[in-house]
């Protein structure tokens, strides 16, 4: 506890010294003053602007997302810096110079590195698992696509006629969300089809891996999706061939289907849907920061 209030009492010090700054830019979660790092610098920052209002907007201050900032933010840097905050995020992304600002992952949920295939998921599933069809499929009440409790449109496939509307899954059933944290989630139809039109698809390998490689007509950064097959009941489904990642949409004329990009060897690359029971390939999504 006195190491504590030594830092309070030095901080409030110091805040009236304290230069106003830009805002800044930061992928890293409790890096307030954009330096790349969280340090005792992003708490300093805080609390001079806390004390004093003497601070320009930082656009990372408000670490714990709760819409202010406030001492919860000081706190959460804290945690950060003691390596008790679960929710870091050190996940790293490509700018493609996108014109919807659209920031693409450099990998899979799941991998640890870009060509690494990473985990697979059922549509609207937040977790991998050992065999996938209808039968053991979250959002389907029975072993049939027509039997739908969740994200259904139509009731031709509601089970006793459900129908909510839904069309695009809501968080905490977003594989990238729930896995990666908040600011990530899966890819919108429109996303999708941006990341086509906008980049120069190739066919390559990449430390023995086959897949696609998309540079961007925009700044030239490139994307490498590895073609990681798909999974279908207990079985991988030409890995090394093709290529399928979920969107985060469904199709609204078959509820049971949800829109995907999928890509193969010969040269093909499209958007497509499919059964939301099958397990694919994520690659998150998310937005310029301001």
């Amino acid at each position: 506890m006195k190491i504590i209030y030594s830092v309070i009492v030095m901080l409030t010090a110091c805040s009236a010294a304290m230069a106003q700054t830009p805002a800044v830019k930061s992928a890293v979660k409790g890096d307030v003053d954009g330096d790349g790092a969280v340090t005792s610098s992003d708490v300093t920052a805080l609390y001079n602007y806390l004390l004093s209002g003497n601070m320009t907007y930082y656009s990372t201050s408000d670490v714990n997302g709760d819409g202010s900032i406030t001492s919860a933010d000081v706190t959460a840097v804290y945690n950060i810096l003691l390596g008790i905050d679960p929710g870091v995020d050190n996940h790293e992304y490509v700018d493609l110079g996108l014109p919807s600002g659209t920031l693409w992952a450099t990998m899979n949920i799941g991998a640890n590195s870009p060509e690494e295939y990473g985990d697979y998921f059922a549509w609207g599933e937040t977790t991998p698992k050992d065999v996938y069809k209808w039968d053991n499929y979250q959002w389907s009440n029975g072993t049939r696509f027509n039997k739908l409790i969740k994200y259904c449109t139509n009731s031709s496939y509601g089970y006793n006629g459900f129908v909510d509307g839904k069309t695009e899954l809501e968080p905490e059933d977003d594989a990238a969300t729930a896995n990666w944290g908040a600011q990530w989630c899966m890819p919108s139809e429109e996303q999708l089809d941006e990341l086509i039109a906008h980049c120069n698809w190739q066919w390559t390998t990449k430390n023995g891996v086959n897949g696609n490689l998309a540079t961007s007509k925009h700044n030239g950064a490139t994307l490498f999706l590895p073609a990681a097959g798909y999974h279908f009941g207990d079985y991988l489904y030409s890995p090394g061939n093709y290529g399928y990642y979920w969107s985060r949409m469904v199709n609204a004329s078959k509820s049971y289907q949800a829109y995907y990009l999928w890509f193969h060897l010969e040269g093909n690359l499209e958007r497509n849907y499919g059964d939301r029971d099958s397990g694919f390939s994520v690659r998150a999504v998310r937005v310029a920061q301001d």
